[in-house]
C-alpha cells in the first residue's frame, strides 16, 4: 500500500474557528490514537480531496511543521450535505505491529456474461472493512466478475481471500458487493411476460 505524506497545521478549537479555515481552503480535522490525547490540526482542502477521492486506499505520513511525522489512516469522513464538499477528517495513529481496520476499495477484473449479453453492472459496496496489520493491506480489493450472469450478485462471502491469507473481512458476509441489473428494455419484457394475477 502506498504511503503519502500530509502536511498538517496544529489548531487551537474556538469558537467559529472551523468555518473560517474552511473558507481559507482548510479543513479541519482531529488525530487520535488510543490512550493518547487527541491532537487538533488544520489540512489543506485540495490536498485531502486527492487522497479522500482516490480509487485506492492509503497510509497517510501526517507531517507536522516541526518536521515530526506521524503514520496514520483516514478514520472518518464528513460532507456538506449540498456542495459536498469535505467539512472534517478523523486521522487514527497506529503503530507497525498494531491490528487495524481500514477501508479498502472495491476494484473490478474481468468482461461480465451479464453485461455482454446487454445488463449494467453496478457496483454495491464500494469499499471493504479489513481488518489486519498494516503492511498487509493492499490498496484495493480485485474482484472478478466474468462468471456473473445478469440478475446475479456477488456477496462478500464469495470474496476469494487466498491472496489476502492475513486479512478478515469485516463486513456482514451476506452483503451484496456486485450485482449485474436487467436493461431497461429487458426488465420492461420481463414485466410484460409475468402471468396475470387478474381473476
Amino acid at each position: 500500500m502506498e504511503t503519502i505524506v500530509l502536511g498538517v497545521e496544529p489548531r487551537i478549537i474556538k469558537k467559529g474557528d472551523a468555518e473560517k479555515l474552511r473558507k481559507n481552503g482548510i479543513v479541519p480535522a482531529v488525530v487520535y490514537h488510543k490512550g493518547e490525547e487527541t491532537v487538533a490540526i488544520g489540512v489543506n482542502e485540495l490536498a485531502l480531496k486527492k487522497i479522500v477521492h482516490s480509487a485506492e486506499s492509503h497510509i497517510i505520513d501526517l507531517q507536522f511543521p516541526d518536521g515530526k511525522i506521524k503514520r496514520s489512516f483516514i478514520k472518518d469522513v464528513q460532507f456538506h450535505p449540498v456542495t459536498d464538499r469535505i467539512i472534517h477528517t478523523d486521522f487514527q495513529l497506529f503503530s507497525a505491529d498494531e491490528i487495524i481496520e481500514l477501508e479498502v476499495p472495491v476494484a473490478v477484473s474481468g468482461d461480465s456474461i451479464g453485461v455482454e449479453k446487454g445488463g449494467k453492472l453496478q457496483i454495491i459496496l464500494h469499499a471493504l472493512t479489513i481488518k489486519g496489520k498494516p503492511e498487509n493491506m493492499p490498496d484495493h480489493i480485485v474482484v472478478d466478475v466474468t462468471a456473473l450472469q445478469i440478475g446475479h450478485s456477488l456477496h462478500v462471502k464469495e470474496i476469494p481471500m487466498t491472496a489476502y491469507t492475513t486479512l478478515t473481512i469485516m463486513d456482514d458476509l451476506d452483503t451484496p458487493v456486485i450485482t449485474i441489473l436487467a436493461s431497461k428494455k429487458e426488465a420492461e419484457a420481463t414485466a410484460e411476460e409475468a402471468p396475470s394475477t387478474e381473476s
